[in-house]
């Protein structure tokens, strides 16, 4: 499994009108994260893109604990369970304050694409290369993780009242 922790610090503009940060933003951090933890493996989305492939959000998934808030810094864990074939790849979030509460999860599914037709391709093989050594298999031939729940599949609390 391959994981990532990003820091963001939340921004005045960034919160709504009850100080918790608003929920349109969480998909720009989580982009932040996704692309930062790629950037720390060697792979930049603009060498990708130079290359005739693009990476659209073709799944987007957010669940909400409880809030974060103004000058919070916040922790962003990204993870990739498994190494992906065909065209797909699916980027997991954990959102954590400084008390390293949870506060949000989620995950998106990337696709990768030719920027010429947008149709999808295979992952690059420079991707798969710098992923391969986070990924290996058990002495069933089951990737490691794998029948892990996704953070999708656990209750959210009702965590907002504070």
């Amino acid at each position: 499994m391959y994981q990532a922790d990003i820091q963001i610090r939340v921004r005045y503009a960034e919160t709504d009108q009850m100080g918790y940060v608003y929920h349109g933003n969480y998909a720009a951090y989580f982009e932040v994260a996704r692309t930062e933890s790629f950037r720390q493996l060697g792979i930049r989305y603009k060498d990708l893109e130079g290359q005739g492939v693009g990476m659209p959000v073709g799944e987007l998934q957010t669940r909400f604990r409880r809030p974060a808030r103004y000058d919070d810094l916040l922790t962003i864990k990204v993870m990739l369970r498994e190494l992906a074939e065909g065209s797909r790849v699916k980027f997991e979030y954990e959102i954590r304050n400084e008390a390293d509460e949870l506060l949000t999860e989620g995950y998106t599914l990337m696709v990768f694409v030719s920027t010429a037709n947008g149709r999808p391709v295979p992952i690059p093989a420079s991707v798969r290369e710098k992923l391969a050594p986070y990924f290996s298999v058990e002495e069933d031939g089951s990737p490691l993780g794998a029948g892990r729940p996704t953070p999708g599949e656990a209750p959210a609390p009702a965590a907002f009242g504070k």
